[in-house]
């Protein structure tokens, strides 16, 4: 057990007779871990906090919106553009699509909202009741519009957090009327903050489909149906996802009429699929962090490097007491190295807990989302060590082939 724990003895021994020396070395990787840290954990921050915003729409939730348009000479113009989607179309997917909870049809369109003597240009929508359980709703007073007020036309409206503030500050605007456009409306409830992300119901207002007909003219296609923004759907089983957006697709396709070779004019989108990529993009962002962060460590690496070079030439002396007394070349290489990983290893650990503590500061100051995983400490601890081993073995190799009466003369 002795000669086992003999060569970390030694290396303990030089490590520490050179204290300020050690120390500085240790200071590259230290930095250099806690630099990987600190990155690596604001990439992962940034990724749970997008797909935590995500989550909060419902990662059950499938959005189909119209395609393309096609204008004069064949050029297109951005996506959403095309009247295609009605919502005859909303109905015969409910009816005909299995694995399908909710579906809610919706027509936007922005108008004045006034209220007193504050007023503030909005995007009105325009929906079905189940719209508030296939976008993850919460009401933060009063309710949504209930399934009598869609069927009789209600003027009545659900706002979001930023209109409610807008337009009626801290008062409780449940009961009181507002001027939507050229019709007045009693406002029934009030929704939770989203927060800040695209598409946030936060600064909308929504009101039954049926009153924003009589708000809005509603586009109809040829065949007389009532054209809609877009279409919101959840679907019963997450595994049954991809099916569904199959089906839907082979049924709005035969309901358009659209030729074999023809492209879809509509477009449906997953949250699931929408987060899929975020995690691809923020995951290679992260890499991408880390990697500019371990340049850092490869600069420590090249200190550490020196240094035991440096080291070597001032034990040369020893060294050739040590063969001359029956060392072998591996205990020498073995002596040399195991100092080597001492140095990046303490370093590594002190980077892990500079480079956590530095990404708790900064999350508790909220300047930005951080996580620091079990994973990316433990790469950054087994990184550093394997520096170690890297940069030291030549110092390490040198050593051991020095010959001994050379090493002896050596003044």
């Amino acid at each position: 057990m002795k000669k086992w724990l003999e060569p970390f003895s030694t290396a303990w021994v030089g490590v520490t007779s050179h204290k300020l020396r050690s120390s500085l070395t240790i200071l590259g990787i230290v930095i250099g871990i806690a630099a990987v840290i600190s990155l690596m954990s604001i990439g992962k921050g940034a990724e749970a906090d997008i797909l935590s915003r995500i989550e909060t729409l419902g990662s059950d939730l499938i959005t189909i919106r119209p395609g393309a348009s096609v204008g004069f000479g064949g050029i297109r113009s951005a996506a959403g553009s095309a009247t295609t989607l009605t919502v005859e179309d909303a109905e015969a997917i409910a009816m005909e699509v299995p694995y399908i909870s909710s579906v809610a049809p919706v027509y936007s369109s922005n108008l004045q909202l006034v209220a007193g003597n504050k007023n503030m240009n909005s995007q009105v929508t325009g929906t079905t009741p189940e719209y508030a359980r296939t976008n993850n709703l919460n009401i933060l007073s009063g309710s949504f519009f209930s399934d009598y007020e869609y069927q009789h036309s209600a003027k009545v409206a659900v706002l979001g957090s930023n209109v409610k503030q807008t337009l009626f500050g801290d008062t409780d605007p449940i009961g009181q009327q507002m001027r939507m456009g050229n019709i007045i409306v009693r406002v029934v409830g009030v929704l939770a903050s989203k927060g800040a992300m695209w598409g946030s119901p936060d600064d909308a207002i929504f009101i039954p489909l049926t009153a924003m007909q009589q708000t809005v003219a509603q586009p109809r296609t040829a065949k007389g149906e009532r054209v809609v923004s877009s279409i919101s759907l959840t679907v019963s089983d997450k595994g049954k996802a991809n099916y569904v957006v199959g089906e839907i697709t082979s049924l709005l396709r035969s309901r358009h009429r659209l030729g074999a070779n023809a492209e879809n004019d509509f477009t449906i989108t997953s949250m699931e699929e929408i987060a899929s990529t975020i995690s691809e993009t923020t995951a290679t962002m992260t890499i991408f962090l880390g990697a500019i962060a371990a340049i850092s460590l490869l600069v420590g690496g090249i200190g550490v490097m020196n240094i035991m070079l440096v080291s070597v030439l001032e034990r040369t002396r020893e060294i050739g007491i040590l063969k001359a007394l029956g060392a072998q070349e591996r205990d020498i290489w073995t002596q040399f190295l195991i100092e080597a990983s001492f140095l990046t290893l303490a370093g590594g650990i002190i980077g892990v807990i500079l480079g956590w503590v530095t990404s708790y500061v900064v999350s508790k100051m909220g300047l930005m989302t951080t996580l620091v995983t079990g994973d990316v400490v433990i790469l950054a601890v087994c990184v550093s060590a394997g520096i170690g081993l890297f940069f030291g073995f030549y110092p390490a190799w040198s050593a051991s082939r020095l010959n001994p009466i050379e090493a002896l003369r050596h003044e």
